[in-house]
């Protein structure tokens, strides 16, 4: 189960990082707990919202619900591996924004494969570091050296998060850099995948009438049901990725392909009726201004999702992700035409 210590992160201000440590190890929470929540004058550098799990199966229960910025992970847990808990949450692309570091002993260091694994970074502790007791264990003080490494460590592995996401501020999915790098490089490795661009129809006119409050609440359900999805699909990592706007895109394997967008298309249109008013939800459309002026009738909003398949096995290539890109923009199209939501693929692949 987890815990959240004395003190320590309560009630944390909006644009504070939120940290969650996983370790069974009372030393090393006493020494987190020392370095930011001020006891004996310890704490420095910018506040961060810290929570502790004792467990990973605790985090994987609530990590893809709620995300934090990062997660400080002993290498020894009592049900999992640090390296394993790290790799799962690592696996799922939508997450891999989210900054790792790893707590080791020295002799722990030469035991892990690097270049494998998706940690961030490590730290290296004593294996008792700690100020004075945690409950009934004797812990020595971390040396301030050492104290002042972790402070950065972490730090830095925020900063360097930041930096490198090019995530959709609204949903946090990954950006258009992303992308374009993770379709490019199944391209290049000749892996089969179906790319599934997903637009929303008459999206505007909601957010005309209903606002932007209630424009990004429709956004970000969106995203969840994409991404919910993507990940219970079978044969590979999910990725999902927020173009901008009301544009998304993602990822399966091509015979999962179909199914995944009938779920998409059947979860969203049970759910998004709910965010209009009872007479426009009725009447199944909105009374509004065009952008001409003109009074017309705009329908409940509607998914349209275009499929791109890349099959070099079966002759079928994509040769970059401009053309995934441009096949993708001519599909949507036709996905558009059609009334209520829809998913088309590219019969020129077929």
């Amino acid at each position: 189960m987890s815990t959240r210590p004395p003190g320590f992160g309560d009630a944390a201000p909006t644009g504070v990082p939120r940290c969650w440590l996983v370790t069974a190890d009372g030393c090393l929470s006493a020494t987190v707990r020392a370095l930011w929540s001020g006891e004996g004058g310890a704490a420095s550098g910018r506040p961060m919202d810290w929570r502790v799990f004792d467990n990973g199966r605790a985090v994987l229960e609530q990590f893809f619900l709620d995300p934090p910025d990062l997660l400080l992970v002993s290498a020894t847990l009592p049900d999992m591996s640090g390296v394993s808990l790290i790799q799962l949450v690592k696996g799922e692309n939508v997450y891999r924004q989210v900054a790792t570091l790893l707590c080791l002993d020295a002799p722990g260091v030469a035991g892990v494969e690097w270049s494998s694994i998706d940690a961030d970074d490590f730290m290296v502790l004593p294996t008792q570091a700690a100020p004075p007791t945690e409950g009934d264990v004797a812990c020595a003080p971390l040396p301030p050296p050492l104290a002042t490494e972790l402070r950065a460590r972490v730090d830095l592995a925020l900063t360097r998060a930041g930096r490198a996401l090019d995530a959709s501020p609204l949903t946090k999915l990954p950006g258009n850099t992303s992308i374009i790098k993770y379709i490019q490089g199944l391209i290049d490795r000749r892996v089969d995948f179906a790319l599934a661009y997903a637009d929303l129809d008459n999206f505007k006119a909601f957010n005309d009438k209903y606002g932007f409050s209630r424009g990004d609440e429709v956004l970000m359900l969106t995203a969840r049901l994409i991404a919910t999805t993507a990940r219970e699909v079978r044969g590979q990592p999910a990725f999902v990725g927020h173009v901008g706007g009301d544009d998304y895109v993602f990822v399966t394997p091509v015979d999962e392909a179909e199914d995944a967008c009938r779920r998409v298309v059947g979860a969203f249109d049970a759910i998004v009726p709910g965010f209009y008013d009872a007479e426009d939800r009725e009447r199944g459309a909105i009374v509004a201004h065009d952008r001409q002026g003109q009074v017309r009738s705009f329908p409940l909003m509607a998914v349209s999702i275009a499929v791109v398949c890349n099959r070099p096995g079966a002759g079928l290539s994509l040769a970059h992700y401009g053309e995934a890109s441009y096949r993708a923009s001519q599909v949507k199209k036709l996905a558009k035409d059609r009334t209520g939501s829809c998913y088309v693929f590219d019969r020129r692949q077929t």
